[in-house]
């Protein structure tokens, strides 16, 4: 994954800043996208898209902050520049204590503006390759029976195929055969892939 495919997404209810942004931005080769309220990109988000959102956190109906809390509720990988001409300090902590990449007042730096929208579509890239790794991870781990989960389990603790077959009550040869399939299923070619893939899954899971 990469930037190239990314888009940052401007939603400001002043017609002047949005302009402003965007010009900006794609002179200094960004692919943009402007809203013109919060309600209006709600409206149109979709959870696939890549990139990163610049936000004003003052606006007519629903504000940044808000607009922001909706987006965490919905597991949004976008990460969030907020931007303003009128803020304080708790506006501050509360975006960024919610996870945005910073807090830029108005009149906007422009080389601080392009520097945050670098280092946010790179996060937004991160994110959604370890995302991708995760859906991977899942899917290959729904192909297991019961069985061979357990297998897995025990073979990546390190036990042996006699330790296992008495565990489970099977044969060595009935627990290779088990391990196989396992490993298989999981396209692992080794035990430390294996344990690597196993550590994964419990990680995700904390």
């Amino acid at each position: 994954m990469n930037t190239i495919d990314s888009t940052v997404f401007i939603v400001d209810d002043d017609e002047a800043v949005r302009d402003s942004l965007a010009l900006l931005l794609s002179l200094n080769g960004f692919t943009t996208r402007t809203f013109d309220s919060a309600e209006y990109f709600l409206a149109a988000y979709q959870s696939e898209w890549a990139g990163c959102l610049v936000l004003d956190i003052r606006m007519q109906g629903m504000d940044g902050l808000e607009l922001q809390r909706t987006l965490n509720a919905r597991n949004s990988r976008l990460p969030i520049i907020v931007i303003t001409a009128h803020g304080d300090v708790a506006m501050a902590r509360e975006a960024l204590k919610a996870g945005a990449v910073d807090f830029l007042e108005k009149p906007i730096d422009d080389q601080l503006l392009i520097a945050n929208v670098s280092i946010a579509l790179d996060r937004n890239v991160q994110e959604r390759s370890v995302a991708a790794r995760s859906a991977e991870r899942e899917q290959k781990m729904a192909r297991l029976t019961v069985r061979e989960r357990e297998v897995m389990q025990l073979v990546a603790a390190g036990r042996h195929a006699r330790e296992i077959a008495a565990e489970l009550n099977i044969s060595p040869r009935t627990v290779e055969v088990y391990k196989a399939r396992m490993m298989e299923k999981l396209q692992v070619r080794n035990i430390p892939e294996l344990i690597r893939v196993v550590l994964d899954a419990e990680n995700a899971f904390r």
